[in-house]
């Protein structure tokens, strides 16, 4: 055994995880099951933290979110289109303070703070509030926040609103080696986006790279999970998982039209190269 994983492999069985697939939170996951990771190496020092209207998995090592889950509404959506928009960036508290990021990782970084489950869906102050703790950010374009990914979460949000609820997984991906950093603070290389629709019994993801992109691909829940690690609808039949749905177009932005891809990105996600970077990440943190 190399000396890298006889370092690593201790850490890591010493580190606090959650139980496999348990949650404190179920009302926000679809059949009440948490979405389990089923990569070992992206165990380490993850944290569950429950919001009022989201959950998501934080990872010590990458300083983001693995996954960011809500249920939602269409009565939370009207109901969040009556408030005005309040920006309060915030670390969040409750995770150990070498774990989580810093506002100074982001400061002059060149990245927005860019949400995994988005303000604009939250339907009360505490809960919008809740939404600017940087464990529900990732490092992301401006370009990207602003324009094809605001378009997903808009069209997320019409499919709450016309289907009565949905169930939605967003989380970021860190595919291939060479991952940027701000500050101590991984800059993922794809964000992507899960929705499920329990009027049609059926799901799909989008699929965007991080950068200036207006183009997004989809998929079906299962070929995400294999590109991710995680399995994200574990409370779902495998036919459900397996199926691909017919996800709504993102919306315009700036007056551009988001433009879908065929197949896979032209990138290929690999379960491998997302252990690879974060068996580097892990490197890093043992180094510091």
């Amino acid at each position: 055994m190399s000396r890298f994983l006889t370092l690593v492999l201790p850490l890591a069985a010493c580190l606090t995880m959650p139980a496999w697939g348990a949650t404190r939170c179920p009302e926000h996951f679809a059949a009440g099951a948490a979405p389990t990771v089923t990569n070992s190496k992206l165990k380490a020092r993850t944290q569950e933290v429950c919001f009022e209207a989201f959950a998501v998995l934080h990872s010590g090592i990458s300083r983001t979110p693995l996954y960011s889950a809500e249920h939602l509404t269409r009565a939370n959506v009207e109901a969040a289109g009556e408030l005005s928009r309040k920006d309060s960036f915030h670390p969040e508290s409750t995770l150990p303070a070498q774990d989580r990021a810093e506002l100074s990782d982001y400061a002059r970084s060149g990245y927005d703070r860019g949400h995994m489950s988005p303000n604009a869906d939250f339907a009360t102050r505490t809960a919008q509030a809740q939404s600017f703790s940087l464990a529900n950010m990732v490092p992301q374009v401006h370009a990207n926040n602003a324009g094809i990914w605001a378009g997903i979460e808009g069209a997320t949000r019409q499919l709450a609103t016309s289907e009565g609820e949905i169930y939605v997984v967003s989380g970021p991906a860190f595919i291939g080696t060479g991952i940027k950093q701000v500050g101590n603070v991984l800059v993922p290389t794809h964000i992507w986006k899960v929705l499920y629709s329990p009027k049609q019994q059926r799901a799909g993801a989008y699929i965007v790279t991080n950068d200036e992109t207006r183009e997004y691909s989809t998929a079906s829940v299962s070929d995400l999970e294999k590109m991710v690690g995680i399995s994200l609808l574990p409370g779902l039949p495998q036919q459900v998982r397996d199926g691909g749905m017919d996800l709504p177009k993102p919306s315009s932005a700036h007056g551009k039209k988001p433009k879908a891809k065929k197949g896979q990105p032209e990138e290929e996600f690999t379960l491998k190269d997302f252990s690879r970077s974060i068996l580097d990440a892990i490197g890093r943190a043992i180094k510091h």
